[in-house]
Order: C-alpha cells, then structure tokens, then sequence
C-alpha cells in the first residue's frame, strides 16, 4: 500500500506540475513542463513496476530498483564490489550467479571471450573430455533411494532443492520451489522447520527432515512424538524422511526463532506457542549415541510405512563418523541415503567463526563418507546426496565423481526465485521477499512465474550435467571416476583425484585398515560419539 501511495504522489506531483505548466505564460513555463514531463514519466514507470510480476525487486522499490539493473550494466567492477565487501556469507561469484539467472528465466547462458576463471592458479578444476564425444542421452536418469529394510523406495532427480524451512524462507519463496518440484520431477527438502501449507499447495515430492527440535512432530516439552510424526509421514506427498545431525552453516550449533516471528502459521507448522522463542537444540535427544542413531533409523522407516530414511550431517571427526558405520555393522541394517553438507553451504545465517572455521568442506566431507562406507563394505546399500553450493552441470558431474549419487541446491533455488544475494536473510528485510516473513515484501514473488524458473534452472542444469559426460565419451554417470576429474596442484602441476586422494576397497576397513585410517577405525564407536 505505502508503495502504491509514493507512486500515486507522483503522479499527482506530475499532473499538479504539468497544470502549473499550462497555466504560466512565460518565464518557467518550459522548466516546470520539463519537470511535470519527468515526474510523469517516473510514476508511469513506477506505475508498470508495480504491475509487472518478472522482476521482485522493482514491485519492492519502484523506480529506485532499477539502480541495481543499472549496476548489472556495467558489471563487473561495480557490481561485484558490492558483493565482495560484504562480510555477511560466502556469496557465489558473478559468473556462476548469472548461469542460475539465465537458465532459470530461459535465456541464452553461452559465454563469450572464453572462461572468467584463473586456469593456472592453484585448485583450478576441470575434467577429462574424450575425442570419442557423444550426443547427449534423452532419458534423464534417477536415483532410487531405498536399502534392503526400505518397502517403499523413491526414485530421487539429480538435483533437488536442499533443505531451507518455511519460516527462514518467506510462504511465496516456499510455493514457487514445491510448484518447480512439482512440474519438474525432483525432490523439495522441507528443512527442519516442518511441513507447512506451502509444501503442500502444488503437490511436489518432500523430503521430510527432522532436527532436533522435532518441528512438526514434537511433544510439547519438545522431544520426538511417534504418533504425530507417524500420522504425517505416511502422507503420499513425503517419500523420504532426513535426520539433521548437523548443517554446513552452523555445524554443531542450534538455532533460536524469536517469538516475535513465532506467527500462528509458524507456530502450527513446527508444533509451538504463538509468540514464544524457540529453541533448537545442538544435539538430539531422541538418541546419544551411532548405535541409537540407527535404532531411530529404524524406528522412523517402520513408522513411515517403509519410506526411505536416512541423515543429513556436516562431516566433524572421522573417528565419529565410523562409529555410526559399526553401528550400521553391528545392528545389521543401514539408512538409504546419507546427506553430506559442505561447510561452505548453507543459507542460514551463522556466526562468521563457525561459518569460516567450523565444519568440513564438501569435497573433503563427501570423500570422506564414500570411503567409510566403501571400506566398510556398506557403499551398496546407501545412496549419498550432496549439499552445498550446487549451482551448475559441472558441480553435479564432479560431486558425483567424488562420491555422491545425486545432488541438492539451496542458494541456487533462491537465486531462480529471485534472490539477489544482498545478504539480509536474518534482518527480515530482504529487498525481493525471499527470505523474510514480511508480507509486504514476499507479495512481490509471483508465484507462477518464478515456479516456472525453478523448473528451467533444475531441467537445464541436469541437461548440462548430461552433455558434460557425453563429451567425457561416458553413458551414463555411473562410469565417472576420479581420474577424470583433475586439479592444478601449482603452476606447472596437475593431478587427477585418483592420484591426489586414498580410495578405499571394499571390505578394506574390515580386513586390513591402511595406515591413514587404522587409528580412526580402532577408536570408532558404535556406543558413543
């Protein structure tokens, strides 16, 4: 409404001007109609921004948001000033920002004058293509999540919108990446915030994930609630349920909602009071221990009818890690998929010190995780999904070399809705509604609109994915392997994964540990983390 009256005002500002114009007979008669032209001509443009449902940002601040189109202009100096000198985050570089915008409004993403990338600075990334090229395969493969214990298996996309709750989101941000899931075939994980009405509007696959604050279906002193979680997650809509062990953001941290944002919407989606601070704990309480971890597994798949469960974690110390693979051992039975989160990703806001120096980056978290299950001789039974700053064909193509079946996308999804990356996700301000609960400003996403950009980026990104290992001489990505992927050591080195990293066999861990595990698999315990 108050952007409707700013317009309005200069309108009339104009039309005033314009009528002061007609009735002078000289002198300032030809500056004032200047004046009332230009005042007419910004409340026609504020007018159009104001109606038009592409562009967030102009619905938030007519006129004035065309000062950021302006800057997309003359990029990048100016542009990716801005966005370096914040101290907010790790925001994605220009170059892969603008892939996610083109793909998702359906614009060309082709690239002239070569790469923007330093191919000669150390950890440059790229892969083996072969001069036996083929054409793109047309069918698009999936992922089918469910072990040996599973009934009900769910066949998951290639990439998936990552874990981000209603509540951090804003309900249209919700909407418009369930209708994308929806229309496009792959997954919506939920976050730990619960399933809220926004999930279920357009009908898109969930994943479930429960934190430990048991959103959704917790007790009332907030411990897990059996009956309340087994009357939702038999609902069709959910085909797998995600523990949270840990977030790439803020491993090892919990999270606080004020009260002020506790809303009656909110607080029926995640099971709270009304205007009451909520907490996040840091650790579960439904379980202490890898060994109850599994038992939980098991409980939450027999209570889902025999949906696929598994956990999402930021990978901390390996010695933990395979304590939970001997509780797998010892218990005889696994999760169906494990979600590694890269201490790199993440949307929520954090403190800078655990959002730089806490937690283990993707490459080296996802590796990790592969050879464990690997040695173990566990890898068959359990797919690996991951998480964090997934933007690209490329980043799918070398996270699946590096040990994970399928792959999910957080910032990228808020990109396709139309996130900016101004930074303000925890002060409820965010210039274009995507992250904040203010009504007056998430209004502005059109749902339709950016539901459609969701599905173009998803669809052209897994496309890129496609014809990436056609060009590699692959079938299929199950042939990729490490030596395809290479990294610039220095100036004048290159290595491939195979040469730079240890790859476990299988049953290694079980029959004759390497020296770099031997004192991590001794101290692994199923009855402690």
């Amino acid at each position: 409404m108050v952007r409707w009256l700013i317009v309005a005002g200069v309108w009339l500002a104009g039309l005033a001007a314009l009528a002061l114009a007609l009735g002078m007979e000289s002198g300032w008669r030809v500056v004032i109609a200047i004046l009332a032209a230009v005042l007419v001509a910004l409340a026609g443009l504020g007018t159009w921004d104001l109606l038009q449902r592409r562009h967030s940002i102009l619905r938030n601040y007519p006129i004035l948001g065309h000062a950021r189109f302006l800057l997309e202009k003359i990029r990048p100096e100016i542009q990716q000033y801005f966005i370096e000198s914040s101290t907010d985050g790790t925001p994605f570089d220009r170059e892969t920002r603008d892939l996610v915008y083109e793909r998702a409004k359906g614009t060309k993403d082709d690239e002239p004058f070569g790469t923007e990338r330093d191919v000669h600075a150390p950890g440059y990334e790229f892969m083996a293509h072969s001069l036996r090229a083929r054409h793109a395969p047309e069918a698009t493969p999936t992922v089918r999540l469910g072990g040996p214990d599973c009934t009900r298996p769910y066949d998951i996309a290639l990439l998936n919108v990552s874990a981000m709750s209603f509540g951090s989101l804003s309900a249209n941000a919700v909407e418009a990446m369930n209708a994308g899931a929806a229309r496009g075939g792959f997954a919506h994980d939920t976050g730990e915030g619960g399933i809220s009405p926004y999930h279920r509007k357009h009908g898109g696959d969930l994943i479930w994930e429960i934190g430990s604050g048991y959103f959704g279906c917790r007790t009332p002193d907030g411990r897990f609630d059996p009956e309340v979680f087994a009357a939702k997650a038999v609902d069709p809509q959910v085909k797998a349920i995600s523990i949270k062990l840990s977030q790439g953001a803020k491993p090892g941290l919990g999270g606080v909602l004020p009260g002020a944002k506790v809303s009656q919407e909110i607080a029926d989606t995640r099971g709270v009071p009304v205007g009451v601070t909520v907490i996040s704990p840091p650790a579960h309480n439904a379980f202490d221990t890898p060994a109850g971890l599994i038992d939980f597994i098991t409980t939450l798949r027999a209570l889902s009818g025999g949906k696929p469960v598994g956990f999402k974690l930021c990978v901390g110390s390996r010695a933990e890690f395979l304590g939970i693979c001997k509780a797998m051992l010892e218990a005889g039975t696994a999760p169906d998929f494990i979600i590694v989160d890269g201490s790199e990703g993440g949307t929520g806001a954090a403190p800078v010190e655990f959002e730089d120096h806490m937690g283990m980056p993707l490459t080296e978290g996802l590796m990790l995780v592969h050879n464990a299950l690997v040695g173990s001789g566990l890898r068959d039974r359990i797919k690996i999904g991951a998480s964090g700053k997934v933007a690209s064909g490329s980043d799918i193509v070398k996270r699946i070399i590096q040990g994970a079946d399928f792959t999910m996308a957080a910032r990228a999804m808020m990109f396709a809705v139309g996130c900016i990356q101004a930074q303000a996700c925890h002060t409820n301000h965010c210039p274009v509604g995507v992250a904040t609960q203010d009504r007056s400003r998430s209004k502005s996403i059109d749902v339709p609109d950016k539901s459609a950009r969701v599905y173009r980026f998803q669809k052209s990104t897994v496309a890129s994915a496609k014809q990436l290992i056609a060009s590699m001489g692959l079938d299929g990505f199950d042939e990729l392997r490490p030596s395809m992927l290479n990294r610039r050591v220095d100036a004048y080195t290159t290595k491939t994964y195979a040469d730079l990293y240890e790859w476990l066999q299988s049953d290694e861990l079980l029959e004759d540990p390497p020296a770099g595990w031997l004192n991590d698999w001794i101290d692994a315990d199923a009855a402690r983390f």
